[in-house]
């Protein structure tokens, strides 16, 4: 279980919403995000054994896409964000406050930060970070090689099945995650549980 999760992704969204804005000059749009927020769960994810965010993620052709936005694009409006769209269908994230970063760690925060340093450039486009997190985001790859639009499985990430290794075998991230699964299963699965509305 990830503590108060949603509000870390209400102020993830916020926060990638309102820095591309102010560093690229325009809107981010849902395509951008979608990369922000994967980058962000799979890198802490490789680093910590443990997600920022926790979403779940399908396997599209431009990349992971998390379910719990995607599914509720059309209607998603909280008091740091909405999402809008604007001319051809586009969906737009418009920042409404200010994000709140005490819920993230230094690292978290970094990640956030270096996140918007490379990507958020007019000179970068949606294409351009749907092909980084094809190379970047193995678990990615693997679902998409193996079952088009499936839900990404983050062990994936460690590579082969983390599971049947022995425990004096694995790194700090690999144990870590073994026991943020089993305590999301005793716990009753919150993942399954996160509403967007």
């Amino acid at each position: 279980m990830i503590p108060y999760q949603k509000e870390k992704i209400d102020n993830a969204i916020c926060y990638f919403a309102l820095s591309h804005k102010s560093k690229a000059r325009k809107l981010i749009t849902q395509t951008y995000l979608y990369k922000y927020l994967a980058f962000l769960d799979f890198t802490c994810l490789e680093k910590t054994g443990i997600p920022s965010l926790g979403l779940t993620y399908r396997a599209y052709k431009q990349g992971p896409v998390p379910k719990e936005l995607y599914d509720n694009r059309h209607k998603l409006d909280t008091a740091l964000y909405r999402f809008e769209e604007r001319e051809e269908g586009r969906i737009y994230i418009v920042p409404k406050g200010k994000p709140d970063l005490s819920y993230f760690s230094e690292m978290e925060r970094k990640e956030m930060s270096r996140l918007i340093e490379i990507y958020a450039n007019s000179k970068v486009f949606s294409k351009d970070m749907s092909d980084a997190s094809h190379e970047v985001i193995l678990a990615w790859k693997i679902t998409w090689n193996r079952n088009p639009k499936g839900i990404i499985d983050y062990k994936i990430t460690f590579g082969g099945n983390i599971t049947e290794k022995p425990q004096e075998d694995l790194t700090y991230p690999e144990e870590k995650y073994l026991n943020h699964i089993a305590w999301e299963e005793l716990s009753g699965g919150s993942r399954k549980s996160l509403k967007m509305e």
